[in-house]
């Protein structure tokens, strides 16, 4: 039977960049990965990343949700990964930040893959420093971030170097107080072996829980931002940085003044993140959160 793994965690959090370490160890070990994605809106971003890795079975649902109400799409998606690739081995999940991850997990547990598929847990990416600040956040998307927590396997506490030791300690023991079961890490850009993780949940049995408060109809939406010209790299932060606390998350291509091509750009919590792209891209960038439809972005010399 194929393993599979599902990793979960609110917008931002760093499941992509677990998803990214955990393909570069299973294929130096000589393993063949394959990747189901659910995206945030319309375009494939963090898809595009697991593109650039090379031979890997992917599928993606963009716009949707991989949850109860999803299921269908997503057994189509599980269906042609096993149907279009002879070999996998193990099968990785990445649900959006807007999924309850036992929904997230109906279609993989449908009739057709029951003598196939494994499902060996839940991993959940928690953004320590968003989870301090989390009265700031919606009542309902306060609860579905609790929910991701309650219903780990396993609890990543992330990007530990951006609060204090004595912070930190607290939020490791907050976490353990909603989910007293699954081993909490304290990680630094989701760095951890996938051996760890494997290693962590042969040692308990997954079992799907009906006790949720389900992530169905959370406040959040995505807007599609355009780049007519290239930018001012500083401003375009400044613009970044004056925007609202309901936008959660930003990710795109953004094209800036003296380069030939756009830089892939990332936003999630008040910090931003670059990479250059050395191929042609549209820019553009997607915006993750409550009430942002008026937002827009205009250049100070517009």
């Amino acid at each position: 039977m194929i393993e599979v793994y599902l990793f979960s965690g609110f917008l931002g959090s760093g499941k992509t960049s677990l998803l990214l370490h955990a393909i570069q160890e299973l294929k130096q070990q000589g393993k063949q990965p394959a990747v189901l994605m659910n995206e945030f809106g319309s375009l494939g971003f963090d898809s595009d990343q697991v593109d650039q890795k090379g031979d890997i079975p992917l599928k993606e649902l963009l716009s949707g949700c991989i949850c109860c109400t999803g299921s269908e799409k997503t057994e189509a998606q599980l269906q042609g990964l096993l149907e279009d690739y002879e070999h996998i081995d193990i099968i990785l999940i990445e649900t959006s930040g807007a999924a309850h991850p036992v929904e997230a997990l109906d279609a993989v547990y449908s009739p057709l893959f029951a003598d196939k598929l494994q499902i060996k847990g839940i991993i959940t990416v928690a953004d320590v420093k968003r989870w301090m600040e989390r009265e700031s956040l919606s009542p309902r998307i306060r609860s579905l971030f609790i929910e991701q927590i309650r219903h780990a396997s396993l609890i990543l506490a992330n990007k530990a170097d951006l609060i204090t030791d004595s912070e930190l300690a607290n939020v490791t023991v907050e976490l353990s107080q909603l989910n007293g079961t699954a081993q909490i890490i304290q990680t630094i850009h989701a760095k951890i072996p996938f051996a760890f993780i494997e290693t962590s949940l042969n040692t308990v049995r997954f079992q799907q829980t009906t006790d949720i408060v389900s992530g169905k109809g959370v406040p959040l939406s995505s807007k599609l931002i355009t780049f007519k010209e290239p930018v001012d790299q500083t401003e375009f932060e400044k613009w970044v940085r004056s925007l609202p606390e309901t936008v959660y998350r930003m990710k795109g291509y953004v094209p800036i003044k003296g380069y030939n091509h756009p830089y892939l750009f990332q936003y999630a919590y008040g910090l931003v993140h670059w990479l250059p792209e050395y191929v042609k891209v549209e820019p553009r960038v997607v915006v993750i959160g409550e009430d942002i439809q008026q937002i827009e972005y205009r250049p100070p010399y517009a």
